[in-house]
């Protein structure tokens, strides 16, 4: 056994689990030999593990392949993540990232918790645990992951007073829920309605209208888009993200809190943000849940990184800006070079979308290398797996969502294709 394991070095796996391979070929038998069947259980356990990977599949935000792209790059130190240092006294983390964050919004306060569904569970359970919320029945969504709204609000201890119908809600439905004292609601909440919409004969009440209402408004606008004007892109915003709302914006027209995620439109860490009045911030940062909710400091560092560009408006060092802005022009060049260099396929338009549950069903063109069949196991297999998709009994690759430094991995894989 322990010969079986070592002659599996060249693996680079750590010894105890070159022995769980030698064991499991041991165990399986099959028509190899065994040393070949311990390779194979080596290979397999190496590429179980998390490691990078080429998403040419266009799509910009790929919950399967970590949503959004962020390089980080830390030495092992410490960090004044709970230290003062003008003082020298017990600090926040929240005084950090956070803070750069509610500028960002300019919101008066916010905290950075472990992921959106996070941030809208701690807003519900700190402002609303046995007490009434409001919601529009068209905005009791379920998102992926069975993240759903009536059950997150259940988990809270918040009680969910449903308003409206699925097509139409409108502000007098609130208006009657919230004034009516039997229904005991203090807060009324907006969901984001993320990856699917409503058309047709529809009405829905904006945070504008409900501003009016006589309880606070928590906005929970999931994807994260700072703000609307997007002054990180030297063109302002593209015409795809027409209608997403933004914290920033939504704050304005009188929401007391919104809550999002960091790994999408925000382009930063998985992570989630309440931000808005400091009042209830402050006590969602008190409630017991944010302490078991809190993020590290290796991710507020890299949420940190983040907020700092977006401060300098720095949209080319946020990976997810830089690719979504790419010109289709700049894609069709490094298309034709794909295919020169590896003389496999051809180049196509394609259309890559924001995926990660924003903006359901907007397409952002662009450009990239179709090949006949479909090869995608076979591009996976490489080292570093090269991720695309297929449609049409093709295989697509779609280069807006690799980096340029990387198309040398894709003209590697596409030459070893059989």
């Amino acid at each position: 056994m322990d010969a079986l394991a070592r002659s599996l070095a060249d693996t680079g796996l750590p010894h105890p689990l070159l022995v769980d391979a030698a064991r499991a070929a041991i165990a399986d038998g099959g028509p190899e030999e065994v040393g070949q069947r311990a390779r194979r259980h080596a290979r397999a356990a190496a590429r179980s593990l998390l490691q990078p990977v080429i998403n040419a599949t266009g799509v910009l935000l790929h919950t399967n392949l970590g949503r959004s792209p962020l390089a980080v790059a830390a030495d092992a130190a410490y960090t004044n993540l709970e230290l003062d240092i003008s003082s020298g006294r017990r600090g926040s983390r929240h005084g950090h990232a956070a803070a750069l964050v509610a500028r960002l919004c300019e919101a008066e306060d916010a905290i950075v918790v472990n992921n959106g569904a996070s941030a809208v569970l701690l807003a519900l359970a700190a402002l609303a645990a046995g007490r009434g919320v409001a919601v529009s029945r068209g905005e009791l969504v379920e998102i992926g992951g069975g993240f759903r709204v009536p059950e997150v609000m259940e988990q809270s201890g918040a009680r969910l007073v449903e308003v409206g119908t699925t097509n139409r809600t409108r502000l007098a439905d609130f208006t009657s829920v919230a004034d009516d004292p039997a229904n005991d609601i203090v807060l009324a909440l907006k969901v984001h309605q993320s990856n699917y919409r409503i058309v047709g004969f529809t009405e829905h009440v904006t945070v504008g209208e409900m501003a009016s209402l006589s309880v606070p408004v928590v906005a929970d606008i999931g994807s994260g888009l700072v703000d609307s004007a997007c002054p990180w892109l030297e063109d302002g915003p593209p015409a795809w993200l027409a209608g997403e709302p933004a914290a920033r914006q939504t704050l304005a027209a009188g929401a007391a809190l919104v809550t999002f995620s960091g790994d999408k439109l925000f382009g930063g860490p998985q992570a989630g943000v309440i931000a808005g009045r400091a009042d209830l911030v402050g006590r969602c940062a008190r409630h017991p849940l944010a302490r078991a909710m809190r993020p590290g400091s290796l991710v507020l560092s890299a949420f940190q990184q983040v907020a700092l560009a977006y401060l300098r408006r720095d949209g080319q060092a946020i990976e997810f800006w830089r690719m979504a802005s790419l010109a289709a022009d700049e894609l069709e060049r490094r298309a034709h070079a794909v295919v020169a260099e590896s003389g496999v396929g051809e180049v196509a338009e394609v259309a890559s979308v924001p995926g990660g549950g924003t903006l359901p069903g907007t397409e952002i063109g662009s450009c990239g290398v179709v090949v006949a069949g479909d090869w995608t196991a076979a591009l996976r297999a490489g080292t570093p797996p090269v991720i695309a998709r297929v449609g049409d009994n093709r295989t697509w690759l779609d280069l807006r969502t690799v980096a340029a430094g990387d198309d040398r991995y894709v003209v590697a894989a596409l030459r070893g294709l059989p």
